[in-house]
């Protein structure tokens, strides 16, 4: 299932040279999984409260284009892999108005305990793994 997130480029996120700073990417990027993630019917204040916690352990980006302040980006998100004890999700960031992809990536998770150890989420709670299992991308 591939989940589509649209946003704003606010003035703030831009550098000097009136371009998106390419750090603000990632944060677009979580921004889109959390809506990804409460539209399932699964945000992360609902996973956090369940016991689970989703961290970040890798990030990769491809930069394309640019977009600059008051551009709207488009953002495509699908889960890549799913094992239950870890789990990848891709993006594709569009310009809405050019259609021209801005950037391209990843981020690896894993999921923990709420003390940061490492779980399998098919063994401790089956109902979140199998959502997760409905959302992957099969090729």
């Amino acid at each position: 299932m591939k989940n589509t997130f649209e946003r704003k480029i606010n003035y703030y996120e831009t550098d000097r040279m009136g371009v998106v700073h390419h750090s603000n990417y990632i944060r677009f990027l979580e921004e889109s999984r959390c809506d990804m993630l409460e539209k399932i019917g699964m945000p992360f204040s609902y996973l956090e409260e369940s016991g689970i916690t989703i961290p970040v352990i890798g990030v990769n980006i491809n930069y394309k284009n640019h977009v600059t302040f008051n551009d709207t980006i488009v953002i495509n998100v699908i889960i890549k892999e799913y094992s239950g004890v870890r789990m990848t999700v891709g993006y594709e960031v569009t310009d809405k108005n050019t259609g021209k992809v801005v950037i391209t990536g990843e981020t690896k998770h894993c999921f923990t305990d709420k003390n940061l150890k490492p779980i399998n989420l098919k063994k401790h709670k089956k109902e979140f793994s199998d959502k997760f299992e409905s959302l992957l991308e099969k090729n």
